[in-house]
């Protein structure tokens, strides 16, 4: 199983030329992986998702291509576009779920994750050429990460993601990719009440 790379949380993107920036999704992490003919899509806790997403699955079939690893989120899309988020946590529309698929780790039996980002994006661009029922590719944007996380701001949007562009790809946690949150997205009050929910077990725990 291939292990994802994790974000590194900071209040405000990086600056310099060599990050690009790209929308972050309100969905659930997953890394999909098409091998021999069979398709499995894999959290980043390491559940098993396939049967839980079948429009996804469908759409790494139907790819062109004897096996393929992409790293991507899990996005509910409403009909005006915006994420659904809640749709995605109890399930009610389980079977429209897309894959937004952002990096490319592994082609046609071919290792991916030691080439530099832009060159991974670019090949997997080429395979995503037009969006699909299940999958689509995230684009990326080189204007200053500041300016784009202003706008997605203003837009009510949960924030983005910044990469290294000359890099290659890392397992587990990473300052190659840095996580801006917009404080005001509904995604961090639902962190909030976890933490607080995990606060009182705790306390609870040490009365008895």
């Amino acid at each position: 199983m291939y292990r994802p790379c994790l974000p590194t949380r900071a209040p405000r993107p990086p600056v310099g030329e060599r990050w690009i920036s790209e929308i972050k999704f309100d969905g659930f992490r997953l890394v999909a992986r098409r091998a021999q003919g069979q398709v499995r899509l894999f959290t980043k806790q390491g559940y098993d998702y396939s049967r839980r997403y079948p429009l996804i699955v469908e759409a790494l079939r139907r790819l062109r291509v004897s096996s393929i690893v992409v790293d991507g989120e899990a996005v509910c899309f409403g009909e005006d576009g915006s994420h659904d988020f809640n749709a995605l946590w109890d399930n009610s529309r389980d079977e429209t779920v897309t894959l937004c698929a952002f990096d490319l780790l592994e082609l046609n039996g071919e290792e991916w994750r030691d080439k530099p980002l832009i060159e991974r994006k670019r090949r997997l661009r080429r395979l995503l050429t037009k969006d699909r029922d299940g999958l689509r590719y995230v684009e990326h944007l080189r204007i200053e990460p500041a300016t784009i996380f202003e706008h997605v701001c203003n837009l009510g949007l949960e924030g983005i993601v910044c990469k290294r562009v000359d890099l290659p790809y890392e397992s587990g946690p990473s300052k190659r990719w840095i996580k801006v949150k917009n404080r005001e997205h509904p995604s961090i009050l639902r962190v909030r009440e976890a933490l607080e929910r995990e606060r009182m077990r705790e306390a609870a725990r040490r009365r008895r």
